[in-house]
């Protein structure tokens, strides 16, 4: 099983409910899993510490979590862009901590699922994106999209931003992160989605409520992964 950096079409797609589900899906397999949130914004304090709820639920989804500061080594108050959040609250974050953490966590473990924040074009610091970032650690990607109308172009956007930076891409996964009941879209978007050239797709996660992700389709995405 390959390593992989999830990013997403947009903010709010559900990467998280995808990283947690492939997560889940290859604890279960029996591998040694690793999850890494880099950055993180929108952080809420637990106890005196700033901490993701994207981290956390990461964290809950592996049989061998790791510390918190390393699956998420830079959090921001502010539910901003990472370079925006630094701004606002006057903070200008060190990159190194983030490259420690990284190569802590992949001594550690046989497998890591990283998590990005927003799209690929999100800027982490002055003439850093996301993209950069999945360059750095050279990872493939997974994209999650919406069904709804507009993905289309949100998703050749990113894969088009993708290759621009020689990034492999190891397929799209479609999520429905809040209900859809356009089924013509949904149907269509499926259909072209799955048609993309060179672009493996992966598959379809259902709409579901809470944070349980203990779904069949995430069996089928590792098996494609694989």
């Amino acid at each position: 099983m390959i390593s992989i950096f999830i990013t997403g079409t947009d903010t709010g797609v559900g990467k998280t409910v995808v990283a947690t589900g492939i997560a889940k899906a290859l604890t279960k397999k029996g591998l040694d899993v690793g999850v890494m949130k880099p950055f993180a914004t929108g952080g809420v304090e637990q106890n005196g510490t700033l901490i993701s709820e994207d981290a956390v639920a990461l964290r809950n989804s592996v049989s061998n979590p790791d510390p918190l500061d390393l699956i998420n080594p830079i959090c921001y108050r502010t539910p901003l862009a990472p370079k925006v959040a630094a701004r606002v609250e006057g903070k200008e974050h060190r990159l190194n901590l983030v490259d420690r953490a990284w190569d802590q966590l992949k001594e550690r473990h046989s497998t890591m699922i990283v998590e990005g924040i927003g799209g690929l074009l999100v800027p982490l610091r002055k003439k850093f994106f996301v993209v950069d970032l999945a360059k750095k650690l050279e990872l493939p990607l997974v994209i999650v999209t919406r069904p709804s109308l507009g993905t289309l172009n949100h998703t050749l956007m990113t894969i088009h931003v993708a290759r621009q930076y020689a990034l492999p891409i190891a397929g799209v996964v479609i999520n429905h992160h809040e209900k859809c009941e356009d089924e013509q879209t949904i149907e269509t978007n499926r259909e072209e989605l799955s048609r993309l050239p060179g672009i493996p797709f992966l598959g379809e996660v259902p709409f579901q409520e809470g944070e349980n992700q203990e779904n069949e389709v995430f069996d089928e995405i590792v098996t494609k992964l694989s």
